[in-house]
């Protein structure tokens, strides 16, 4: 019921005339952008709140992270002004590949078009950045490139440098779209990378079979299932595009090290870990609490792996109210 009184998203299409020069050297002769805005901003700036996607998101975080808005919620709508919008290369309006010939797009990339909105926008200052996992990497690039703009940062399940094991689980996913047509290729690769996504502990609790059959197992069905649900959704093109963009994210390669790109952020950081996940696993975000001044950690106990970033919203609220509202 209260979910149904929150404001609704605007969709809205901001589109630059201006050519984007893309990190490998191809330009982008014009750029469009689709976002939402939710709530009301004001006079001086201080609600903004930038969420930022991941790979398969899109740019309404209410549909994908409800649990965190709401009156009660670390994010509320009657008090903030949240922006989200779709990353490049993503298929949700946003410019993005027809085929596979689009060029490489970096993190730095879609940083890049994120600040082409924020000028739009007229935005000076961002009270609280949120992402988790590739949303992580985008917000993790602009605190490094812009101080001074976040006053606080929140990043869950993500990572400095994307990790050799993340690169080959999305090389894995590359060679599906590659050896498969494109409608059973995103299927597989989206099976895959579920075995990213999860844990052990999830397919054990969840799709275990105890009648003793010998074949349709519960977990196959689960992998074609959710194989099927993404390819009914999103394309082959934009996946291809995006896990090169995760595999490309390193905040150290235009410093001198990932450690000192990591002591330029100023803003108050919460750092987010989740005890299950074998794709962004705790070591990486114990690196970035150790690295960023100003910096906690705070771990997620979760059964569901590196999904628990979406999962587990009760646990995000109260580190995030604890931490940057100080608040029980």
């Amino acid at each position: 019921m209260q979910q149904a009184l929150l404001p609704l998203p605007k969709a809205q299409t901001f589109v630059s005339d201006d050519p984007l020069l893309l990190e490998e050297g191809s330009v982008l002769p014009q750029v469009t952008i689709s976002y939402t805005t939710q709530g009301s901003l004001n006079g001086d700036q201080s609600n903004v709140v930038w969420v930022f996607h991941a790979l398969t998101g899109n740019a309404d975080p209410t549909e994908w992270w409800p649990g965190l808005f709401g009156t009660h919620a670390v994010i509320d709508l009657e008090r903030d002004f949240v922006i989200c919008a779709n990353v490049l290369g993503s298929c949700y309006g946003s410019t993005g590949p027809k085929d596979f010939n689009f060029p490489l797009i970096t993190i730095r990339d879609i940083v890049s078009g994120h600040q082409l909105l924020r000028k739009k926008l007229g935005i000076e200052r961002i009270n609280l950045g949120i992402g988790g996992s590739l949303g992580g990497q985008q917000l993790l690039e602009w605190a490094v490139q812009e101080p001074n703009l976040f006053e606080n940062i929140n990043l869950i399940a993500t990572n400095a440098v994307h990790s050799p094991w993340g690169i080959a689980f999305n090389e894995a996913q590359r060679m599906a779209l590659d050896n498969i047509d494109s409608a059973k290729g995103l299927a597989a690769a989206r099976a895959i990378a579920l075995l990213s996504y999860r844990h052990y502990n999830t397919f054990e609790a969840k799709q275990k079979d105890e009648d003793g059959r010998w074949d349709d197992f519960s977990a196959s069905s689960y992998q074609r299932y959710q194989g099927s649900k993404l390819q009914k959704r999103f394309t082959s093109e934009s996946y291809y595009c995006l896990s090169k963009a995760m595999d490309s994210h390193n905040i150290g390669r235009h410093d001198v090290s990932v450690k000192d790109a990591l002591k330029r952020i100023k803003s108050k950081t919460m750092v987010v870990g989740i005890d299950t996940d074998v794709l962004f696993p705790v070591e990486e975000q114990k690196f970035l609490s150790e690295h960023i001044p100003n910096a906690q950690l705070a771990i997620i106990k979760s059964n569901y792996g590196h999904d628990g970033f979406l999962v587990e919203t009760k646990q995000l609220n109260r580190f995030f109210k604890t931490y940057f509202f100080d608040k029980e």
